[in-house]
């Protein structure tokens, strides 16, 4: 509206509050945990050694000299990253296990073929200074002199 007596207009004046300059509020600001965005701490990171440690386990059951070394180095390769891997563990023990009762049959058995090669070498000695004429015994079963001599090759 327009003032009767004074027919112009008043002319724009700016008002008198202003806003003032941003300010950050002294209220401490939600920070979301910081998390790196790459590497082994990652979530859903692969677990170093691991791969290493199921490949040692399946080995342990067959080849025990590789699974143990292989159990060994992954088991050392996470711990270094701090984590545990029970597969690495249950390698290294299976693996040693079995490799001492491989050790055990194998001098078990040489052994027993040692005793039995000396026992036949015993009986076609006695064969032998026989003239080849007679019987001879061997593990419990008699044999003839001819028939022992023609099996080992006499």
């Amino acid at each position: 509206m327009t003032d009767p007596q004074n027919p112009t207009p008043p002319a724009y004046e700016p008002p008198a509050y202003q806003q003032p300059a941003y300010q950050q509020s002294a209220a401490p600001a939600y920070a979301a945990p910081a998390y790196p965005a790459t590497g082994y701490d990652a979530p859903g990171a692969p677990i170093p050694g691991r791969t290493m440690g199921i490949v040692a386990f399946i080995l342990s059951f067959f080849m025990q000299p590789v699974a143990l070394i292989l159990g060994i180095i992954a088991l050392v390769q996470s711990k270094k990253a701090g984590h545990k891997n029970g597969f690495a563990v249950a390698a290294i023990i299976i693996s040693s296990v079995l490799l001492v009762v491989g050790i055990i049959v194998a001098i078990a058995l040489f052994a027993w073929f040692g005793t039995a090669a000396a026992d036949l070498t015993t009986q076609l000695q006695a064969c032998l200074d026989n003239g080849g004429t007679g019987n001879v015994e061997i593990n419990g079963i008699t044999m003839s002199c001819e028939e022992l001599l023609s099996e080992s090759g006499y």
